[in-house]
């Protein structure tokens, strides 16, 4: 038993009961033994724990309870906490007595390799591991300060529907689902609403879940992924890029600085990390073209860059580069065209360092109605669905820009990763619904 009204705590607020009797809750991690001392090691979510059981401390059904217990066993272990700096947390738990809450089953995921279709199979375990773990805090981190930095600066977080009746990016990378009488697709983008409520509180953002039906296997992609989407009225595209550095230099910058331990856990050279600072440099398309063809990539004007492109215009920068002013055949019809070459558009994307390809794209979006019909008309989109969308260029227009930043992929990037599939707790991919 327990004692009476012991200090209940988390592993992470440990240090704060040093010398003091301690109640953790948590999970079975590990164990070990050197005869008459045994150590478990506990996690709780929140942090790792060190439990030291000394024989001669404890009644002997205390003492073997520790051969029952199995890996990943629920468990409450109770015991005086004391500063150890060469365990986790800097602290450890001498241990007056344990108890097992539920025992588990012999656990599917060993110290043994495993292959990653078994790991993905397995994801909902595989999420218990300290890299997964790891990954996720600092996706947390990336998302967090991204959200302060943005509220700091004035803009208003609007939630965006996730189910639409038209187009965001082109309309082959659509999930169709059935709307009682009618069609609706999953979001691509929350950007159009971003930009009605762009018109209403001057500085927005949103952020959720999007979704491309692509039909891509690269380590980039997934199809179900989150953006962060800024929107502010008036701005045009100085103020976009300016916006987009300064948020991406805020979120580095504060992952180094709270999330080291995460990052070492990870093996992440941040030495890589540390250049991240605003102004980032800035090419053209046309400067990007140039560049790739005498770096043995042909690529003909007008075509859209892929990750081999990305990664070598990448590679001559310690810092994201911004490629602008791209070819308005290859962006979305909502695109604001150059006033002073109207075959290109006032856009950029924002490629990551180390080959980590485009984290971000945006720009400044149509701001006068005859194009915006128009540029409907290309691309063959129904009017109807839309008219709420033409109704913002009616009723007090002005020029206004944006951008979204894909939550994985800057995931991937900062925390060194080979695939996006470890940036998100439950990864939606071409070949993959499960779990």
């Amino acid at each position: 038993m327990s004692p009476l009204d012991p200090i209940r705590s988390t592993i992470r607020d440990l240090r704060t009961y040093a010398g003091q009797t301690v109640e953790i809750a948590g999970w079975l991690y590990d164990k070990r033994s050197s005869g008459k001392i045994r150590f478990l090691v506990v996690r709780d979510g929140s942090g790792l724990l060190q439990a030291v059981l000394v024989k001669s401390m404890l009644d002997e059904p205390t003492f073997t309870r520790f051969d029952e217990v199995t890996q990943e066993s629920a468990i409450r272990v109770w015991g005086e906490v004391r500063e150890e700096a060469r365990a986790p947390g800097g602290v450890e738990m001498t241990v007056q007595g344990f108890e097992i809450v539920h025992r588990a089953e012999p656990y599917p995921i060993t110290p043994k390799e495993h292959g990653i279709d078994f790991l993905m199979d397995h994801r909902h375990l595989w999420l218990r591991s300290r890299r997964q773990q790891a990954i996720l805090r600092v996706r947390n981190e990336i998302v967090r300060a991204a959200e302060d930095f943005l509220q700091a600066d004035g803009y208003l977080r609007v939630d965006a529907p996730i189910l639409t009746p038209s187009a965001v990016e082109g309309t082959s990378t659509l999930f169709e689902t059935d709307y009682f009488d009618r069609k609706a697709y999953l979001t691509q983008s929350g950007q159009l609403y971003a930009e009605a409520a762009a018109m209403a509180f001057g500085r927005v953002y949103c952020y959720g879940p999007t979704f491309r039906a692509e039909k891509s296997k690269t380590r980039r992609h997934l199809t179900e992924f989150w953006m962060l989407e800024p929107e502010a009225a008036p701005m045009e595209l100085p103020g976009y890029l300016d916006l987009a550095e300064r948020l991406v230099e805020a979120i580095v910058q504060r992952v180094i600085d709270r999330r080291a331990a995460e990052l070492e856990v990870l093996e992440r050279d941040v030495s890589k990390l540390a250049p991240v600072r605003a102004p980032f440099p800035r090419m053209t398309y046309d400067e990007a073209i140039k560049y790739l063809n005498e770096n043995g990539k042909p690529v003909a004007w007008g075509d859209d860059f892929g990750g081999d492109e990305e990664t070598v215009l990448s590679a001559r920068f310690d810092r994201p580069v911004f490629v602008t002013h791209y070819p308005t055949v290859c962006k979305a019809f909502y695109m604001q065209p150059d006033p002073n070459r109207p075959e290109v558009v006032l856009g950029a994307d924002l490629l990551a360092p180390e080959g980590y390809g485009e984290m971000i794209g945006g720009g400044q979006r149509i701001h006068d109605l005859a194009l915006l019909e128009q540029r409907l008309r290309e691309h063959n989109l129904p009017r109807e669905p839309y008219e709420w969308y033409l109704d913002l260029r009616r009723y007090g227009s002005v020029p206004h820009a944006g951008f979204g930043i894909g939550i994985e992929r800057t995931v991937a990037w900062i925390c060194g990763l080979d695939h996006v599939r470890e940036t998100i707790p439950f990864p939606r991919l071409l070949n993959r619904l499960y779990p």
